[in-house]
């Protein structure tokens, strides 16, 4: 008695018609018909009569349908139990990423990561770093690509990746729009769009470091927080915005990008991307996501 067996049967059972039930299991109803024939053979009674109108249950028929429903039921629940297992064991990788590592650093490293771990089931969570951490640390995520903290935390595991490129977004209408770089001193008089310092820290400072040693004060307008809605403030001519040179790619029709002058390096260091993971965790997955990041930076460093 085989489990094909006990299918050709509750289906020929329930449809009480040898076309309809083949034609439900996608077979031949001759191949059918053989099925339901070894199963009456190895039972040594028969579960069906058939004439050539009618198809019904014997007494014996109807007492086996039952018990075969629940035989086919239990051996399903047993492979998808084991399937989900098989999953399991293949590895799960939840990561969490800030905008910056979404754009090139993620799909990068997955569509090779994928190659070589296609079993692998794979979550991306995309929020600021403030959100991210205490996911990480609560077992929501397995590894984050985030801005480095101030302050180290003893619990986390942190490896720095690379410093991102800076540019200055102006209207393309401004008179800065023609400079083949950009000095502080250009900026008088610029309004500089900012976000919100407790919303994107990194990004409020960026630009305010620009202005440490400037013999002025910036003119700091802070009307948007996300990167589009910016651009989109800076297309509108509201002001100019420090931003990272990866938002370039965004869509922004008037905008002008420019890059810093050489000597504000120092600026360029305030975007720093690390890696970060729990302290001491043993995951196969995640080491594997990890050799695959450090075996490539040097290619994704060159698109920041």
């Amino acid at each position: 008695m085989e489990l094909n067996q006990l299918r050709c049967f509750i289906a020929v059972a329930e449809e009480l018609h040898f076309g309809h039930a083949a034609q439900k299991l996608d077979m031949l109803p001759s191949a059918l018909g053989r099925y339901i024939k070894l199963l009456e053979e190895d039972l040594g009674t028969r579960l069906l009569s058939r004439s050539t109108r009618n198809v019904s249950l014997t007494p014996h028929g109807a007492l086996f349908l039952d018990d075969a429903k629940e035989i086919v039921s239990m051996a399903d629940q047993l492979q998808q139990r084991f399937k989900k297992l098989a999953r399991q064991n293949a590895g799960r990788l939840r990561i969490g990423a800030i905008d910056s590592a979404t754009i090139n650093l993620v799909p990068h490293v997955l569509h090779i990561f994928r190659d070589n771990w296609p079993e692998v089931d794979i979550q991306i969570v995309e929020d600021k770093s403030s959100k991210l951490l205490p996911k990480l640390k609560s077992g929501r995520l397995d590894l984050i690509f985030i801005r480095p903290t101030e302050q180290k935390d003893e619990a986390l595991e942190s490896q720095f990746l690379f410093y991102e490129d800076v540019v200055l977004a102006i209207s393309e209408k401004h008179r800065l729009a023609q400079c083949s770089e950009i000095h502080v001193n250009d900026l008088i008089n610029v309004p500089m769009i900012v976000p919100e310092r407790r919303v994107r820290p990194h990004s409020y400072d960026l630009t305010l470091d620009l202005f440490d040693n400037a013999s002025f004060k910036p003119q700091l307008v802070q009307i948007a927080d996300e990167k589009q809605t910016i651009i989109n403030m800076v297309a509108a001519e509201l002001g100019a915005a420090i931003m990272p040179k990866w938002v370039s790619r965004m869509s922004a029709l008037n905008v002008k990008f420019i890059p810093l002058a050489n000597e504000y390096i120092n600026v360029r260091h305030k975007l720093a991307l690390s890696a970060v993971w729990v302290k001491d965790s043993r995951d196969e997955t995640r080491d594997n996501m990890m050799k695959v990041v450090m075996q490539e930076l040097a290619i994704i460093s060159q698109k920041y």
